[in-house]
């Protein structure tokens, strides 16, 4: 493996970010060394493992790992219990036991399911993240984070629980979906409004390399935002403080998320989410207009999502952030910037600066 990794510093829990061009090809040599468990399955949608299943078990059968791939059909559709369940059972099937580990090969809906899976099967087994989105790359596959969506809500059901590893291939994003690329981008930006202004700085001024998928500015956008996940996520693995900060924009894109019927992918639901939090900082007076326009300005120009679709439902996503995972007591919590680079956390709100935010 190359230099190019970062480690999230949970203690005993520690494990190592790889990020490199062409890394799907080393995976088997490496968990091999790493002696993590003694078999695997891969757990991977229908599509991606077309994609790119052969050459992940290509690589693990040349460094002499035993693994099976099980699919399922690919959307957050899949993210439920009854996937959960079934998939579970074949395990059982299968003949696994504590010694054996599963390997999350795709965007964040099959790491989101394979975490939550490992965390629960015979109360707990080794896994490893492949993410094969942007979104998954710089964000989801990182920090523990795993579960299912409920009727009532998204991620409603889930544990924190880390994996061993992370290997992030970029050359994977060049068969991604323009749509799927954008959604990713929308969890970039967030890492800039939120911790590091420079960042924020450079997504601007690389803005159309970034969409061109330059190899050097990708892979240097991809470790940033790593970098940044690792350290809030060593600071406060169980969210109980610093890591609410990386919800900015989810309060709001959840629950649009959920009343679109998951018809809206994450990703451009987080962008209206952010674009909706932007607005509630100046009604609120911490952030000034100019600020907040800026956000909003380079979250358009990269072609994402900026306004609440004009049929949905607004009594329905109101319905939604009120049962939010991270509201406590009743309270809905928004992470709000105060300018580029600085949030804060606030549930000091009142119900017509949302409901003006809504109706926009």
């Amino acid at each position: 493996m190359s230099d190019h990794n970062l480690t999230v510093g949970l203690g005993e829990r520690s494990y190592p970010i790889f990020i490199e061009d062409g890394i799907m090809e080393n995976i088997g040599e490496d968990l091999a060394k790493r002696n993590i468990a003694s078999r695997y399955v891969v757990l991977s949608d229908d599509y991606v493992a077309k994609l790119y299943g052969s050459t992940l078990m290509a690589t693990l059968e040349h460094a002499g790992i035993k693994a099976e791939m099980l699919t399922f059909s690919r959307g957050e559709a899949s993210k439920n219990l009854q996937v959960f369940a079934d998939l579970s059972r074949k395990l059982a099937q299968l003949g696994l036991d504590r010694t054996s580990g599963l390997i999350a090969l795709g965007g964040g809906v099959t790491g989101d399911l394979t975490g939550f899976i490992a965390a629960t099967y015979m109360r707990g087994i080794p896994f490893v993240q492949i993410p094969t989105t942007l979104l998954s790359q710089v964000d989801s596959s990182v920090g523990g984070k795993t579960g299912v969506d409920i009727p009532e809500g998204k991620n409603l059901v889930g544990a924190f629980y880390q994996p061993k590893a992370v290997y992030i291939d970029t050359a994977v994003l060049t068969s991604l979906p323009a749509e799927e690329f954008l959604g990713g981008v929308a969890e970039v930006i967030k890492y800039g409004v939120i911790r590091d202004f420079e960042f924020y700085c450079f997504l601007e001024k690389n803005l159309d390399s970034i969409l061109a998928l330059h190899p050097a500015i990708i892979q240097e956008m991809i470790q940033t935002c790593c970098k940044i996940k690792a350290e809030v996520v060593a600071e406060d693995e169980r969210e109980a403080g610093l890591r609410r900060i990386l919800n900015f924009g989810h309060t709001i894109g959840h629950a649009v998320e959920a009343a679109s019927d998951f018809s809206l992918i994450h990703g451009h639901a987080v962008a209206i989410g952010m674009v909706a939090a932007l607005r509630l900082a100046v009604s609120s007076g911490l952030c000034k207009r100019k600020e907040a326009g800026r956000v909003a300005t380079l979250i358009h120009t990269f072609g994402l999502p900026t306004e609440i679709p004009e049929g949905m439902d607004r009594e329905r996503i109101k319905a939604y952030i009120k049962t939010d995972k991270k509201s406590v007591a009743g309270s809905v919590f928004y992470v709000l910037p105060t300018t580029i680079g600085k949030v804060i956390i606030t549930n000091e709100l009142t119900e017509e600066q949302i409901d003006a935010v809504l109706q926009r």
